[in-house]
């Protein structure tokens, strides 16, 4: 078998297929690869998760599969999706050609990260997808051309699929067909980190699998049982359960465990988040399109060592860093995970923790990508999936700061039309630090304006005092009398209402 990263035989051969027919044998939708690599010196935390994404991935295409296994009907669930040789496929209904060449080429990525091969890219320019093959029945013949020609073994089509299109198509072209949603779904699975990741990944998985149940060559509608004399025999007769069923009836018992795990998880994360609220200190969401830089950025800012990584959904579990603004004042920065267009259902509800987070910011820092050829989509597709949770959850969304990151990559005309289109934007770049500072300074002026400007005679004997308002708030001056320390400061409003009694009348 070769290793579609590196095209070398991949020497771990047979425990790869070992771990195939294990994970076949289980009803949770999980990632596996190989041993990482030895390194000689002892790497960073995010060397070591860099190092974790580009292990060996072991492919299995359906062409490797053993004539027994196929006639035994290898169950696509439960399948991880291990993508080799893929052909893209789209449906362009609205907008311009340009926007649908963008389109295939985050397709592209995306299958890409999820560790295939892309090798040819197909889409149809119609009123809206056909009902029963999404593409059409010429497109399919086509289609099934480009299959043999590059001898590709997956279809990925960007849109969600309904279940008959997804099983006409692959009775058409005998070859594994996915959507962008179970695209998607199977990044998450294989980045996410945190237990309690992987567990919203499995349940999505599975919420979203369970009304696509099927196998190949109609292997799950086979019944134990039968009329006297046919094949059942003795204590088979019967009606009996078909394959679809048993396996539906699994996924609905792992959910409901997974539910029960989740709900469990929930309790320690709400503890949490009351502490959070409870805490005086500024907290700073940042959100935007998947690889736009939010990681990047929040490395320029606090200079903590948060995984960058040139691929979508780099981030999946929240990251949280603590860091101090040029005026000493303490802010608390919280890496979420990028979205997407069309970002699957499951998904936002599956990663309610990560959009709690967001909505319970002071500020939200929406980076954008500058680079890319429509930054205004990405601003778009945010907003949106933002806009729903804060309609479903009944609060404000926090106020928000445009950040146009990789300017150094953009094209100056693209960055202009932001400036014409955007109010309250900063420009910066990660990577070089332009723009970082005056991010910065814009950062501090809104956090002023959640603050109170007061005056506080504080005893000697309460250095605590004097302490916790220099670590969380700005002292504009300090002087002492015979009864103690006199602080002008500008503290947070919840701050100040704690310590009322220290602040003159």
């Amino acid at each position: 078998m070769t290793d579609s990263t590196f095209g070398t035989k991949n020497p771990d051969h047979d425990a790869v297929l070992r771990d195939v027919f294990r994970d076949h044998e289980d009803t949770t939708v999980d990632r596996y690869s190989a041993e990482p690599l030895t390194r000689p010196h002892t790497p960073s935390v995010g060397e070591l998760d860099l190092e974790d994404r580009s292990r060996l991935r072991g492919v299995m295409s359906h062409t490797d599969m053993t004539r027994t296994e196929r006639e035994d009907g290898y169950d696509v669930e439960y399948r991880k999706l291990r993508l080799e040789r893929v052909v893209l496929v789209g449906v362009w209904t609205e907008g311009t050609a340009a926007e649908i060449d963008a389109a295939m080429e985050e397709l592209k990525a995306l299958a890409e990260t999820a560790g295939s091969e892309v090798v040819d890219t197909l889409y149809q320019k119609r009123d809206k997808p056909d009902p029963g093959t999404y593409i059409g029945q010429g497109k399919v013949s086509e289609l099934k051309v480009a299959i043999n020609a590059h001898e590709a073994d997956t279809v990925v089509c960007d849109g969600e699929l309904s279940p008959g299109q997804m099983i006409a198509l692959e009775k058409a072209l005998d070859v594994k067909v996915i959507d962008r949603t179970m695209l998607i779904l199977d990044i998450f699975a294989q980045h996410a980190k945190s237990r309690e990741g992987k567990t919203q990944v499995a349940l999505a998985q599975m919420e979203y699998l369970i009304t696509r149940v099927r196998g190949w060559g109609g292997a799950l509608s086979r019944q134990a049982g039968g009329r006297a004399g046919s094949n059942g025999g003795v204590g088979l007769r019967g009606p009996g359960e078909t394959k679809i069923e048993a396996d539906r009836r699994r996924l609905r018992s792992e959910m409901a465990k997974l539910r029960k795990e989740l709900a469990s998880m929930k309790k320690a994360r709400d503890v949490k988040a009351m502490r959070r609220r409870g805490s005086t200190i500024p907290k700073i969401a940042i959100a935007g399109y998947t690889n736009s830089g939010k990681s990047s950025l929040i490395n320029a800012l606090t200079g903590a060592g948060v995984l960058v990584e040139d691929a979508l959904f780099a981030t999946l579990d929240p990251t949280t860093r603590r860091a101090q603004l040029v005026d000493g004042r303490s802010i608390i920065f919280s890496d979420t995970v990028g979205f997407v267009r069309h970002l699957p259902t499951q998904l936002v509800e599956a990663f309610r923790s990560t959009l709690e987070e967001v909505l319970g910011a002071d500020l939200i820092l929406h980076v954008v990508d500058g680079s890319d050829p429509f930054p205004l989509k990405q601003i778009e597709a945010v907003r949106g999936v933002i806009l729903d949770i804060v309609r479903e959850e009944g609060v404000e969304a926090p106020p928000e700061i445009i950040v146009v990151n990789k300017i150094d990559q953009a094209d100056p005309l693209v960055l202009a039309e932001l400036r014409h289109a955007l109010d309250d934007v900063a420009f910066v770049s990660a990577r070089t630090g332009e723009g970082i500072a005056e991010l910065e300074s814009r950062i501090e002026l809104f956090l002023n304006t959640l603050d109170s400007h007061v005056t506080l005679h504080i005893p000697f004997s309460r250095g605590d005092v004097v302490a916790r308002v220099h670590e969380e708030g700005t002292v504009l001056s300090e002087s002492y009398t015979e009864q103690g320390t006199v602080i002008d400061a500008r503290i947070p409003r919840q701050l100040a209402a704690q310590l009322g009694e220290f602040v003159a009348q």
